[in-house]
C-alpha cells in the first residue's frame, strides 16, 4: 500500500540462455539497417488508463537480472541491468522507462547499441532492426544516486544504505525496466557490499561470493515472477533472521542491528498471521515471507506505514514497536498483498482497488475477530460497512467510482474500504461460502499473472452460478451508489460539495488511507 506520484557471471548465463532460445535464429532482421529517417520504434506505452506514459510495446520481458554495487564512501551505486526480451513485431527501436540514472552504455546481444535519454524513456536502437518473435539479450551499464533530487523516486535512502519502493511508478527510477504490473517478469539480483553491510533483496538467497578487495557480492532469485514495482533490494547495518513458519513456510526477517530486540514481539506476530489467511486463501504463495523496518531513525523515513515489496514488506520501523492491538490489523492487509497484489498482480493501474479492497477486507476482518476497535470505535465489520455506506455517495462524488481511478485519486479510501464496501456487498448477494469459493478460484487462476476487473467479475459469475456481471459493475462503475442487499434500512447521506476533497490533494501520508491503520 503506498502513494508517490547493476551483472557479471549472470549475465552471460542469460545471454547464453538467449542464444539457446533463438534457437540459432539472428535476432536480426535480414538485411534491414537501422535508417534514422524511417523508423519503426515500437511504442512507447502500454496504454494504462492511469499512467498512460508507462511501459513499452513491441516487446515483452521474460526476465531481469540486476547487479549493483554499493560504495558507502559515495553513497552511489554503479549497476548493470540484463533484461532478457522477445520482440513481438519487427523493431528498429525500442525504448526502457528511466528516470534519473547516469546510462553509460548500452547492448543489444553482446553488440554496442545507440541510445539515448529523453523525458522518461530509454530508447534503444541497435545496429539493425530486430525481427518479430526474435528473443534478445539487452544489458545496460548505469549509474544512480539514491539521494538524487527527481520528482518522485522508488530509493528510500538510510544512513547506511538504501531500500527501494517502486510502487506505483517508480521503479524506472531504481534500473530501466518496462514499469508496468502486467509485464510480470523473473528476476536474480547480485548485490555487491563492503564488510559491515548487509545486502539483501527479494526472493532467496543462491550464492555468496568472496571478493578479492574484500567486498561479498550475493545473489538472490525469485522462484515466482514479480512485477517492477515489488521488487526490494536493500542495502545496511542488517541482521537476518530466518525461522520456520506454518508447514515449515521459511520466514525471514531483515532487522536492523541497533532494534533487533526491540523489534521482536512485532517479527513474533508473523506466524500467526500466515496461519490465520491460510485458512481463509489457502497456501501461502512464495517461497519465503519476512519483514523489513527501514534502518532509519528519521521520524518519517519515507511517506508511507508498509508496502507490500515482494517476499518481504517493507515498514516504517517506529510503526512496528506499538502493541500489538495497533499493529496487528495493517500487518494483515500487508500479508494479504502477497496473494492480491503480488501473486495476482494489476492488469491496469485502474484494478487497484482489488489489491487494495482485499487486503482491507481481510485486515477488518482479523481485527474484529480479536475485538480491537477500528480508527473509528466501531468493533464489527458490519457496523463499519454500514459507516462506509452512507458515505458512498459522497466518496463518488470526490474521487470517481471504484474502479475508474485517476492518477490524483488512485491511492485515496475509495479504492480502499470503497472496494471493501463492493466485496461485502458481493458477498452478502452469493453467501459466504459461494465468495470464498470465488475467491480462491480468482487466486488460482491467476497466479503469477495479472488480473483485470473484468477478469474479477467473469470469476465472480462463473464460480457463483449467478450473473452477477451488471450487479458488480453497478458498484465499480456507477455513480451512485446502489443499495445493499440484506439491508433495505441503509442509507447515503446526501452529497455535500463543500465537503469535496479537491481532485489531486495531497495530504501528509496520503496512500495510508487503510481502515486497518
Amino acid at each position: 500500500m503506498r502513494y508517490r506520484s547493476r551483472v557479471t557471471g549472470p549475465a552471460a548465463a542469460l545471454i547464453g540462455a538467449t542464444a539457446v532460445l533463438a534457437g540459432g535464429r539472428s535476432a536480426y532482421a535480414a538485411g534491414t539497417e537501422v535508417d534514422p529517417d524511417d523508423p519503426a520504434p515500437g511504442p512507447e506505452t502500454l496504454g494504462d488508463p492511469v499512467y498512460p506514459t508507462l511501459g513499452n510495446d513491441g516487446y515483452r520481458v521474460g526476465a531481469y537480472h540486476l547487479d549493483l554495487a554499493f560504495d558507502p564512501t559515495t553513497a552511489l551505486v554503479e549497476a548493470t541491468a540484463t533484461l532478457r526480451v522477445r520482440t513481438t513485431r519487427e523493431l528498429s527501436r525500442l525504448s526502457l522507462d528511466a528516470l534519473g540514472l547516469d546510462v553509460r552504455s548500452v547492448r543489444v546481444d553482446g553488440r554496442t547499441a545507440a541510445f539515448e535519454q529523453a523525458d522518461e524513456k530509454l530508447r534503444i536502437t541497435p545496429e539493425r532492426g530486430l525481427r518479430a518473435g526474435a528473443h534478445v539479450t539487452v544489458c545496460v551499464a548505469y549509474g544512480a544516486d539514491p539521494r538524487r533530487a527527481l520528482p518522485y523516486t522508488g530509493w528510500v535512502p538510510t544512513p547506511d544504505g538504501f531500500a527501494v519502493a517502486c510502487q506505483p511508478n517508480l521503479a524506472h527510477t531504481v534500473f530501466p525496466c518496462n514499469d508496468h504490473p502486467s509485464g510480470k517478469a523473473d528476476f536474480t539480483f547480485r548485490l555487491t557490499v563492503p564488510d559491515g553491510l548487509t545486502a539483501v533483496a527479494g526472493g532467496t538467497r543462491t550464492r555468496t561470493e568472496r571478493l578479492p578487495d574484500g567486498r561479498t557480492a550475493v545473489t538472490y532469485r525469485s522462484r515466482s515472477p514479480l512485477a517492477t514495482e515489488l521488487v526490494q533490494i536493500t542495502v545496511g547495518d542488517y541482521v537476518v533472521k530466518e525461522r520456520s513458519g506454518p508447514h515449515g513456510l521459511p520466514l525471514r526477517d531483515v532487522v536492523p542491528k541497533a532494534r533487533a530486540e526491540a523489534l521482536k514481539p512485532a517479527l513474533s506476530l508473523t506466524p500467526g498471521l500466515v496461519e490465520w489467511i491460510e485458512g481463509r486463501l489457502g497456501a501461502f504463495p512464495f517461497e519465503t515471507y519476512g519483514l523489513l523496518p527501514c534502518n532509519s531513525d528519521l521520524a518519517e523515513p519515507f511517506d508511507f506505514t508498509g508496502l507490500e515489496t515482494q517476499t518481504l514488506t517493507i515498514y516504517r520501523p517506529d510503526f512496528l514497536l506499538q502493541e500489538e492491538k495497533r499493529i496487528g490489523s495493517h500487518m494483515m492487509h500487508e500479508l494479504v498483498h502477497s496473494y492480491f497484489g503480488n501473486s495476482v498482480s494489476p492488469a491496469t493501474w485502474a484494478d487497484l482497488w482489488i489489491n487494495e479492497g482485499h487486503a482491507d477486507f481481510y485486515g477488518l476482518l482479523y481485527r474484529y475477530e480479536r475485538g480491537w476497535p477500528d480508527s473509528l470505535g466501531l468493533t464489527s465489520f458490519e457496523a463499519r460497512m454500514k459507516d462506509t455506506y452512507a458515505r458512498g455517495d459522497q466518496w463518488r462524488h470526490d474521487w470517481g467510482p471504484v474502479a475508474a481511478p485517476t492518477a490524483a485519486n488512485l491511492f485515496e479510501p475509495q479504492r480502499y474500504l470503497g472496494g471493501v464496501l463492493v466485496l461485502y456487498a458481493l458477498r452478502q448477494l452469493i453467501g459466504e461460502d459461494a465468495f470464498h469459493a470465488v475467491e480462491r478460484a480468482f487466486l488460482d487462476r491467476y497466479r503469477d499473472a495479472s488480473a483485470s476487473t473484468e477478469d474479477y467479475v467473469g470469476v465472480a459469475s462463473a464460480v457463483s452460478g449467478q450473473y452477477v456481471s451488471g450487479f458488480l459493475k453497478e458498484w465499480l462503475y456507477g455513480t451512485t451508489t446502489p443499495r445493499m442487499p440484506g439491508h433495505p434500512d441503509w442509507t447515503v447521506t446526501p452529497v455535500t460539495p463543500s465537503l469535496a476533497t479537491p481532485h489531486g490533494r495531497r495530504d501528509t501520508r496520503p496512500h495510508d488511507h487503510s481502515a486497518t491503520l
